[in-house]
């Protein structure tokens, strides 16, 4: 089954109940090379429905010791899909990623970065 890891709002209990209809259950690793940045949401509608006018991103770095925090959690390949579908929304790319735990997960990434 495959890993996603999330750093955002994918582990918001809302969330997955929205995009996956139960909650997911994961533990704790980190995305190495990466660094937390913040990207603009260009939709007003999206900012004012969500809360917020700009989502967390990572950005590749390239640098062993950059790290972001966060939760991977395992899930079916309908839940992926649908893990697509609610990130593409927002301009979001899947990417595969090596964790610090050394497990292969999926992560997203804006789009523009």
């Amino acid at each position: 089954m495959p890993l996603i890891f999330s750093y955002g709002t994918l582990q918001q209990d809302d969330v997955q109940l929205a995009t996956f209809g139960r909650p997911l259950h994961g533990h704790s690793d980190e995305l190495v090379g990466y660094e937390l940045t913040s990207v603009r949401i260009d939709d007003p509608q999206r900012a004012a429905a969500l809360g917020k006018t700009h989502h967390a991103n990572a950005n590749s770095t390239g640098r062993r010791e950059s790290r972001v925090q966060g939760m991977v959690f395992e899930i079916t390949d309908t839940e992926l899909a649908a893990t697509d579908r609610y990130e593409q929304l927002d301009g979001y790319r899947r990417t595969a990623v090596t964790l610090a735990s050394g497990k292969q997960a999926w992560v997203y990434v804006d789009a523009r970065s």
